[in-house]
């Protein structure tokens, strides 16, 4: 982050991390879609983001310290993008803008409906679904016993794009 900043005022501090157009829509897409790979971003962006974009957002949200980068051990050419610790806890901030968005915006079921699972299922579901987003891009094992709350995000997505279909 440069030196450059308006004010000290965290909300501002927050703003001028995440605040562009697109970071957001990337952690996004990394914590809901498990998209680890440049490729994967760039084809399953609901937006459409452009691929110069995608390298700038990357490259910033890396030097952030919200996303990591590293080899892919599968692939010699390949990096594999990981979320941080402080990008994990964002999950209640994603989790309270989705409620928001469910509330006062023209949102699609289908595309709704991980908010609304999330907002139903509070600050336990955030928790544990950090603690699998910790396991899935961190290593660190979850707590045993713990059902998917990715799986159940993701089996409610289908649900409801397989229910728009018919």
């Amino acid at each position: 982050m440069t030196d450059e900043r308006r004010s000290g005022c965290p909300i501002n501090l927050s703003v001028e991390v995440l605040g562009d157009k697109w970071s957001l829509v990337v952690i996004r897409d990394m914590m809901f879609g498990n998209l680890r790979h440049f490729r994967e971003l760039l084809q399953n962006s609901q937006e459409g983001i452009a691929s110069n974009i995608l390298a700038s957002r990357l490259q910033r949200l890396t030097e952030l310290g919200l996303v990591s980068r590293a080899p892919d051990p599968t692939h010699k050419q390949k990096v594999i993008y990981s979320l941080t610790e402080p990008a994990i806890q964002l999950v209640p901030v994603m989790a309270h803008l989705g409620a928001w968005g469910r509330r006062h915006l023209p949102v699609t079921r289908e595309l709704a409906v991980r908010a609304e699972l999330l907002e139903r299922g509070g600050p336990q579901l955030w928790e544990e679904f950090m603690d699998e987003l910790r396991e899935q891009h961190l290593g660190i094992p979850r707590p045993p016993g713990r059902e998917s709350v990715f799986a159940k995000l993701h089996s409610a997505y289908e649900a409801a794009l397989a229910e728009q279909s018919a």
